[in-house]
């Protein structure tokens, strides 16, 4: 069965609110193609001068939001409500659709998933990628498949880096719907001593299973297929949970059963206008030590009151 893409053009300027509305139609099957920093960033990632001529000569005004619909959805629904949403906006856009086979979805975005540094210890790499120069970074390589996680998204991104200023030699952390795997391999490799990733979908703990096998990690990595409350019955260090604010209300309410009295308590995937949503309902017993921003998302660290 074939996906269909929706590729959307937008001035640069638009890229980051064109994409966070683009993540409400579907927050996990999307890429941005942005060329503005293409120098910079080679640089910076590959430490290289030397650039395809292609890309040199992409348009650095305008950008693209590329968005992956699956084959039991409806497109139409979907290009509804981003034109709506764009227009409330004042975002200037071309939309074009085409269908692609599940087969190239899978591997087109592989061209543009190149090594990324994170924080100040991690460099998420991609498995097939072998030319790199890690410097002093511990490097994290994944291959997420079907699975959320690469670690360019603002919220895998947002967590990683809370997760440098939490992670200890000594802390079991627990990662709610942990999709490639990515949080709890990056925690292991920062130093903890286990993590525990759950996940509803068995694609995503399979991921996550060979994502810490790729690491070296597998013995101390569990992955669990299923429902939170149902399969965890331990307590934790540190507590990561990076989905949308709908699962994240849900879940606040039982947190803290899985939460050592110290604990930490990293949540992401939050739009910041789902922000005032979430703390309106958060458990009075949990208070927020630490908030990051990246663009339009938000991280929050919390723990519970003494």
């Amino acid at each position: 069965m074939d996906w269909t893409e929706i590729k959307i053009k937008v001035k640069s300027e638009d890229l980051e609110k064109a994409s966070s509305i683009s993540h409400m139609v579907v927050p996990y099957g999307i890429y941005i193609e942005d060329y503005t920093k293409l120098e910079e960033e080679v640089q910076q990632i590959a430490h290289i001068n030397l650039i395809d001529k292609e890309l040199l000569n992409k348009d650095r005004t305008h950008g693209f939001v590329h968005v992956y619909i699956s084959p039991e959805k409806n497109p139409n629904e979907a290009v509804s409500f981003i034109k709506e949403r764009f227009s409330g906006e004042k975002i200037e856009n071309e939309i074009f659709i085409s269908s692609c086979k599940i087969e190239d979805w899978i591997n087109n975005w592989k061209k543009y998933f190149k090594p990324t540094a994170i924080g100040e210890k991690l460099l998420i790499c991609p498995a097939w990628e072998e030319k790199f120069n890690p410097g002093n970074r511990r490097v994290l390589k994944i291959e997420p498949g079907l699975a959320f996680g690469t670690g360019t998204h603002e919220t895998t991104r947002l967590c990683l880096e809370l997760l440098e200023s939490y992670v200890t030699k000594d802390s079991k952390v627990l990662d709610i719907g942990c999709g490639s795997g990515i949080l709890s391999i990056a925690a292991l490799l920062l130093g903890a001593k286990s993590a525990v990733g759950v996940d509803i979908d068995a694609v995503a703990v399979k991921t996550a299973v060979e994502n810490a096998s790729i690491n070296k990690l597998e013995n101390k990595f569990l992955g669990v297929c299923g429902n939170l409350t149902n399969e965890i019955n331990d307590k934790f260090d540190i507590v990561v949970a990076n989905i949308v604010a709908d699962v994240l209300i849900k879940l606040n309410c039982d947190i803290k059963k899985f939460m050592k009295p110290n604990a930490v308590y990293i949540i992401s995937g939050i739009i910041d206008i789902r922000e005032t949503d979430l703390l309106e309902v958060l458990p009075k017993d949990l208070e927020v030590i630490k908030r990051k921003v990246q663009n339009n998302w938000v991280a929050l660290v919390l723990k519970l009151k003494n």
